[in-house]
């Protein structure tokens, strides 16, 4: 009798020993692992797109677009930012995350949806200081290689150093 409570403490702290030693490689460095293609990252043609926009009306004003994903593969997973470049005739400028936003990691099941958020200010068209926008495209995380394109209806971008749009980390839908 006196073996197996031996025995079960050898378990015990080897269990222990090897929980220790655990082979997880993301480490919770999500912003450095964000564009590290996965087999489980989420990919955009497995998506489907809605885009919805609160345009703002006049220069000065502030807008948002957002764009909402349904997952229509297998389960995957989205750890970090969209990457939103913002297209004019003579430049392509990327847009930042929103300031103090903390990169997540998401899985969507087949069928479940997630959303981001890009805002910005209306610019004077024709302005130094106003991106006079036609396009605007976005990649996901673990997928940068494949590109969605929207057409920019909402009028020019401040890209004054104070008043630069952002973007939005992904957010659950839904429930």
């Amino acid at each position: 009798m006196r073996t197996y409570p031996l025995t079960l403490a050898a378990a015990l702290a080897a269990t222990a020993l090897l929980t220790g030693c655990s082979d997880d490689k993301s480490g919770g460095d999500d912003v450095k692992n964000a564009d590290r293609p996965s087999e489980s990252a989420c990919a955009l043609g497995d998506m489907g797109v809605e885009v919805g926009a609160g345009a703002a009306p006049a220069a000065g004003d502030t807008g948002t677009v957002t764009v909402t994903l349904t997952n229509k593969g297998a389960q995957c997973s989205l750890k970090g930012f969209p990457g939103v470049d913002l297209l004019a005739d003579d430049k392509t400028t990327s847009v930042s995350p929103d300031e103090g936003a903390k990169p997540q990691s998401l899985t969507l099941g087949k069928g479940g949806t997630t959303s981001f958020t890009i805002t910005y200010v209306r610019g004077e068209a024709g302005s130094a200081e106003s991106l006079d926008v036609r396009k605007a495209s976005f990649t996901l995380p673990g997928d940068t290689r494949t590109a969605h394109e929207l057409t920019w209806s909402y009028g020019a971008v401040d890209w004054s150093e104070d008043k630069k749009p952002s973007v939005s980390g992904f957010e659950t839908s839904g429930d």
